[in-house]
């Protein structure tokens, strides 16, 4: 788990969530990029498609568009401004092969 982003409280209800085909568990007030920084290598939080470079969220407010991932199929959303639900399916978006 990587320190990045830490929760203040100590108990924080717990929830399952679907990274890249493996179940793993979130926090409650967890937005899918917190999570994701929390979770993996901030390097492999997604990279370009065009030149294979490792982008991570910058401005964790929507305006940078760093933080881009699929969530529930649909490609290209902002993992910074939308929370972790119960079931979600987040996809990293980084070139196969």
């Amino acid at each position: 788990m990587h320190p990045l982003f830490r929760s203040l409280r100590d108990e924080v209800p717990s929830i399952p969530v679907d990274l890249d085909g493996e179940p793993m568990i979130a926090r409650e007030q967890d937005t899918v990029a917190s999570f994701l920084l929390r979770t993996v290598d901030p390097d492999r939080y997604r990279q370009s498609v065009v030149s294979a470079q490792s982008h991570a969220p910058l401005c964790m407010m929507g305006v940078c568009f760093e933080c881009l991932v699929e969530i529930d199929g649909q490609k290209n959303q902002q993992g910074c401004l939308v929370r972790v639900r119960s079931g979600m399916r987040i996809k990293r978006q980084i070139p196969e092969g």
